[in-house]
């Protein structure tokens, strides 16, 4: 036998190559928190509390319920969370979720259409071949500035989820961000963590966002303006330590691209090489400038669209809108961009067969994304119609009763974690503690301010992560990056902004 047949013998005979562990999708670790979800809600009570006529709890009230629900219809609740999910609807009188109730609109419907519409948007703009090119020159003139993009690009995102909640609507820079990082040869964790955590730092440092601290300021019963500094002050140390977090991954990667935590696709690096070559990639023409001029009018007009200015302008969370506020949903904003989408073919003359084609395409390929948000917002829908959220609240109630002000700020803070990751909606969750929350800090001898201040950075730091929410699920699968990456990627600067979290609610307690 020659050496050659012995080592083919040898190698049919080893045994297979073990196959390593593969992190699960972003579906299937939602589809394993939808169940954990449901199991727990056999071992939590359920419980209420009474209601006031504005719908808040209220303190001292909960009691007690029988669970509304046999096995059998906590196992239909399971069967039906992706559904009611998408298009449940709560009943005003119960309270319950379900497809078929008569009340206000409970799943994540709009959102849904949003990412589909957003999908036809972007393809559209790429089939113009003006964003590649616009991509292309722009990522060709900063290749020795990326850096400063990056921190010029959070910074604004920050102070837009700062001033109004900017976080759902950063799923349709996505499209733009991600090519544009590539090109400029960093990574998808780059734009992944630019956009993520940009928005994010901003909400959770909500200054004058009517959408969580205009809600929990309303509720606590004091003004928009109060707790203010302690706010921006933080806004100002944790935005900066994000940028510079995010700054200091993407320079490792640039330098040593065997140091991404994502690899590259198919693709990626061909970008970069293209926009660090010292040649001048191809001019725009009038066709590529008008559509870039479009696409720019239609995103600044989204932003306009959806702020409350009125708001944001007096301070006010209470203050009557203005007539020339839009006060747009995402109902609005998915009709804008399948407008946009429209427009921007007939000015690039794609044809209509082609137009039509592009379309569909793209709503097709952010399925995907849009499947996600449908299936987080399913978990919150088996949490309240088992009613075990009141029953959490009020352990949390229990756990800040008595303390002192020296530790009330931080117990605030680590109550509203858990209650965070079940309502992941910063007005949800708002409406439903602060009523509870806010009359303890009396007995605690420390500012309402400062419990609105300690609620939203609990709220705005587990939504940096968890997978409940869409703005993290749905942006990991649109930027292709494994939600265990993002983990990976982000668990560092968490641990960084907790303990900051915690140093700046500790300053608030001591000089109240």
């Amino acid at each position: 036998m020659s050496t050659d047949q012995a080592s083919t013998q040898a190698e049919d005979e080893a045994p297979p190559p073990k196959r390593g562990f593969r992190f699960p999708s972003a579906l299937t670790v939602l589809a394993i928190v939808t169940i954990a979800v449901w199991a727990l809600t056999f071992a939590i009570p359920a419980g209420q509390y009474q209601r006031g006529e504005d719908g808040k709890p209220v303190a001292g009230s909960y009691h007690h319920t029988k669970s509304p629900e046999d096995f059998v219809q906590r196992l239909n609740d399971l069967f039906l969370s992706p559904v009611n999910g998408l298009y449940g609807i709560k009943d005003t009188r119960s309270g319950q979720v379900a497809p078929d109730n008569t009340g206000d609109l409970y799943g994540s419907a709009a959102v849904f259409l949003f990412v589909l519409a957003i999908g036809a948007f972007i393809t559209v703009v790429f089939a113009t071949g003006a964003l590649d090119r616009g991509i292309a020159r722009l990522a060709h003139r900063l290749r020795t500035r990326g850096v400063v993009l990056i921190a010029a690009i959070m910074t604004v995102f920050a102070i837009l989820g700062s001033v109004e909640g900017f976080a759902e609507e950063t799923l349709g820079f996505y499209g733009l961000i991600v090519p544009l990082m590539l090109a400029l040869g960093y990574d998808r964790m780059v734009a992944t963590g630019t956009i993520i955590l940009g928005a994010g730092v901003g909400v959770l440092c909500s200054t004058v966002n009517p959408f969580a601290t205009g809600v929990a300021s309303s509720a606590a019963g004091i003004s928009l303006g109060d707790g203010i500094v302690l706010r921006l002050l933080m806004l100002i140390v944790l935005t900066t330590v994000t940028i510079l977090y995010v700054v200091r991954y993407a320079h490792r990667v640039k330098a040593d691209p065997s140091r991404s935590l994502v690899g590259f696709l198919p693709g990626d690096r061909e970008a970069a090489d293209a926009a660090t070559t010292d040649s001048e990639p191809p001019p725009l023409t009038r066709t590529h400038q008008v559509v870039l001029v479009a696409v720019t009018i239609t995103f600044v007009f989204m932003i306009f669209s959806i702020i409350p200015w009125a708001q944001v302008l007096t301070g006010d969370a209470d203050a009557a809108a203005y007539g020339w506020e839009l006060d747009w949903s995402f109902a609005h904003l998915a009709a804008l961009f399948f407008v946009a989408a429209v427009i921007i073919g007939v000015l690039a003359r794609l044809g209509e067969q082609k137009l039509a084609e592009t379309i569909i395409q793209g709503a097709g390929d952010f399925v995907s994304p849009a499947l996600i948000i449908m299936l987080a917002r399913g978990v919150t829908v088996i949490m309240n119609n088992a009613q075990v959220t009141d029953t959490v609240l009020h352990s949390m109630e229990g756990a800040v009763s008595g303390t002192s002000s020296a530790v009330f700020g931080l117990l605030i803070f680590g109550v509203n974690l858990p209650l965070a990751f079940l309502i992941p909606s910063t007005s949800g969750h708002a409406t439903l503690a602060m009523p509870i929350l806010a009359p303890l800090a009396d007995f605690a001898d420390v500012p309402r301010a400062l419990v609105v201040t300690a609620w939203q950075s609990a709220s705005g730091w587990m939504n940096l992560w968890v997978p409940t929410t869409a703005v993290v699920m749905g942006g990991v699968s649109l930027a292709k990056v494994g939600y265990n990456q993002y983990l990976r990627f982000a668990a560092p600067l968490l641990a960084i902004l907790f303990v900051l979290i915690c140093a700046f609610v500790a300053l608030g307690s001591g000089l109240s």
